[in-house]
């Protein structure tokens, strides 16, 4: 028989600075119902779900960094989401900034049975952006000021009747962060992102279409060559006059994209998805077991950086 979930990929409207979490939970209630009006037992919400993309803005005030942050969840604020989402017997998938007791600040995401048993947590590691304010860029992307590199690794997850894997944002550029979660069987991946439309890096021009194209290319891509199902799901049009990709997608293990958001807004984007369906590429293209050479990828974390062999880089200067 095969393990079908219905999956939500509830996709936001840009956050305002000065809309509250009350306000955002509000909008992450009505997804949520509308998710389970539809059929769905879990539900995915993107990176950074309870405020704007803080990242954007340079900061020095401790304070005023630490209240962008979460310091529990639930909290008096999320509350009502877990006790909706227990009402409803909805899971869901959240992304929040995270303020641990002992002051340390990571770009966290947590994943929520029926229950309302917090069954996983993943904390970003492929911090995009800088750590200092840089004069050159249309707008900051600080995440390396704001965020430690996340300390959990990538971890699989038994939940919902299937293997359950967790991925922030930028993560998904990166294979090895895909092929980590594949190599212990990961049958879905969720992972929310904020990514926008204009590259604010002031290091040239990229087209929002290739902006767009490129997160598209890295989920199917992961989910194709890990045989697995893939939720992403984004922030989207404006959030303090910043504009935000959207492109909201869920991905099946051939890589195929199966629904997408058609708008810049609150939106859900909702698919029924057989685990089962994993089984084919996992046991013939990409049975890793049969046909991974690790034995030839030591590069891979011995470095970090590309660097040319000297024999061929003193040929090319020739």
């Amino acid at each position: 028989m095969a393990r079908r979930i219905t999956v939500a990929a509830a996709q936001m409207g840009g956050i305002q600075r000065d809309e509250s979490r009350a306000r955002v939970v509000e909008r992450m209630l009505e997804l949520l119902r509308g998710a389970h009006r539809r059929g769905a037992t879990l539900v995915v919400f993107p990176e950074l779900a309870l405020t704007t993309f803080f990242p954007r803005y340079n900061l020095d005030d401790p304070a005023e960094i630490d209240r962008w942050f979460e310091k529990e969840v639930p909290s008096v604020e999320t509350k009502p989401l877990f006790d909706e989402a227990r009402r409803l017997g909805v899971g869901f998938h959240l992304g929040y900034a995270e303020l641990t007791p002992e002051g340390r600040h990571f770009n966290t995401a947590i994943l929520v049975e029926p229950s309302g048993e917090i069954v996983g947590k993943y904390r970003k590691i492929h911090l995009p952006g800088h750590a200092e304010y840089d004069a050159s860029r249309v707008a900051q992307h600080l995440e390396k000021k704001y965020f430690e590199v996340g300390d959990l690794g990538f971890n699989v997850f038994g939940a919902y009747g299937g293997v359950f894997g967790m991925m922030i944002c930028n993560d998904r550029r990166w294979p090895e962060a895909w092929r980590v979660l594949g190599l212990q069987g990961v049958e879905m991946v969720l992972l929310g992102y904020n990514t926008p439309s204009v590259n604010t890096s002031g290091a040239g021009f990229e087209d929002p279409y290739l902006r767009t194209y490129h997160s598209n290319l890295a989920v199917q891509a992961g989910a194709y060559q890990n045989s697995c199902w893939a939720v992403a799901v984004a922030k989207a049009g404006d959030e303090d006059g910043y504009g935000l990709i959207g492109s909201s997608c869920i991905v099946n293990p051939q890589g195929e994209i199966v629904a997408k958001a058609n708008t810049w807004d609150d939106e859900l984007v909702v698919a029924d998805c057989d685990l089962d369906m994993t089984v084919f590429g996992k046991e013939t293209v990409f049975k890793f077991s049969a046909h991974r050479r690790p034995e030839h990828y030591g590069l891979i974390v011995e470095r970090t950086g590309a660097e040319v062999p000297p024999d061929i880089r003193k040929e090319a200067a020739e």
